[in-house]
C-alpha cells in the first residue's frame, strides 16, 4: 500500500512539473504585466484580464499569421494522408520488383539530418521563386515518409483474407481500397494525420529560412518576432496560448484514434 502511495505521489509530481509550463502561459495570458518578474508566482493574475486576447485580436497581423499557418498546415495534413493511405497499401499488401529495396530506399531518406538540405532546398526554392510564398511550406510536406511506415505495419497486420475475398466478389483494387482497407485504415490515418498536423503547425525553422516577409509569418514564426518586437511577457502568453489550442483539440479529438494506430503499427 505504502508502495503504491509513494508511485502516485511521484506520478502526481512528476504530471505538475510537465503542466507547470502550460499553467503559466494560460495563467499568464490574463495578466496585465510587460515583463517577467523575479518573484516565481509572478504569472498568477491578481486582477485577471482580456487585455492580451483583445490586443492580439485586434491586431490584423495576428490574424493573418493565423491565416497562413491554417494554409501551410490543413494542406499537407489532408495530402498526406491520402499518399500514405494509398503508398502504404501499395508496400504492405501489393507484390512487385524491388519492393522492399525502394521501401528501404525510401526509409533511408529519414536518416538525412533536415538541416543538411536546407541550403540545396533554399537555392532550388529560390530559383523557382518560392521564397515568401505558401509553396515552399506545403510542397515538400505534400507526402511524409514516417507515415507510409505507419501505414504499412498496419495493415500487415489485416489478413490477406480479406482482399482475396473480395476479389472473389468481383471487386477490383480501387474497391478493396476504398471499401475494405481505406475503413480498417482509419486508426493510423488518423495517426499520421496528427503528426503531420502537430509537425507543421508547430514548425519554426523552415519558415525561419524560407520566409522573410512579416504577412507571410505563420503563428510560430510571427510570435518569436513578436517577442523581439512588443517585448510583453501577458501578449505572448495570449498569442501562444491561442496557437496551442488546435493542436490540443486535434489531439483530444483523435486521441482514441492515435493510441489504437501507434499500438497496431507495431510501435508499441
Amino acid at each position: 500500500m505504502l508502495k503504491k502511495m509513494i508511485s502516485y505521489i511521484a506520478l502526481i509530481v512528476l504530471g505538475f512539473c510537465f503542466l507547470l509550463p502550460f499553467l503559466i502561459m494560460i495563467l499568464g495570458s490574463f495578466k496585465d504585466v510587460q515583463y517577467a518578474q523575479l518573484d516565481p508566482l509572478f504569472w498568477i493574475p491578481d486582477h485577471p484580464t482580456m487585455k492580451n486576447y483583445l490586443y492580439i485580436m485586434r491586431d490584423g497581423i495576428f490574424i493573418r499569421w493565423i491565416f497562413n499557418s491554417v494554409i501551410i498546415t490543413v494542406i499537407p495534413v489532408a495530402s498526406q494522408m491520402i499518399f500514405c493511405a494509398v503508398l502504404g497499401y501499395i508496400f504492405a499488401k501489393k507484390k512487385f520488383p524491388g519492393r522492399e529495396i525502394v521501401f528501404w530506399v525510401f526509409m533511408a531518406v529519414i536518416m538525412i539530418p533536415q538541416q543538411l538540405l536546407i541550403i540545396p532546398k533554399f537555392i532550388m526554392f529560390s530559383d523557382f521563386g518560392w521564397i515568401n510564398t505558401y509553396w515552399a511550406l506545403i510542397v515538400p510536406e505534400l507526402w511524409g515518409i514516417m507515415g507510409v511506415f505507419l501505414v504499412r505495419q498496419f495493415l500487415q497486420n489485416i489478413p490477406n483474407d480479406l482482399e482475396e475475398a473480395a476479389y472473389i466478389d468481383g471487386a477490383n483494387d480501387i474497391q478493396i481500397f476504398f471499401k475494405v482497407i481505406l475503413p480498417l485504415s482509419i486508426p493510423v490515418v488518423a495517426t499520421v494525420g496528427t503528426f503531420s498536423f502537430i509537425s507543421n503547425w508547430n514548425d519554426l525553422f523552415q519558415p525561419l529560412i524560407y520566409l522573410t516577409q512579416e504577412k507571410m509569418f505563420p503563428v510560430t514564426l510571427g510570435l518569436a518576432s513578436m517577442l523581439g518586437k512588443e517585448g510583453n511577457f501577458g501578449i505572448e502568453m495570449a498569442g501562444s496560448t491561442v496557437s496551442f489550442i488546435p493542436t490540443f483539440l486535434i489531439f483530444l479529438f483523435f486521441q482514441r484514434y492515435f493510441t489504437e494506430g501507434i499500438q497496431m503499427s507495431g510501435l508499441k
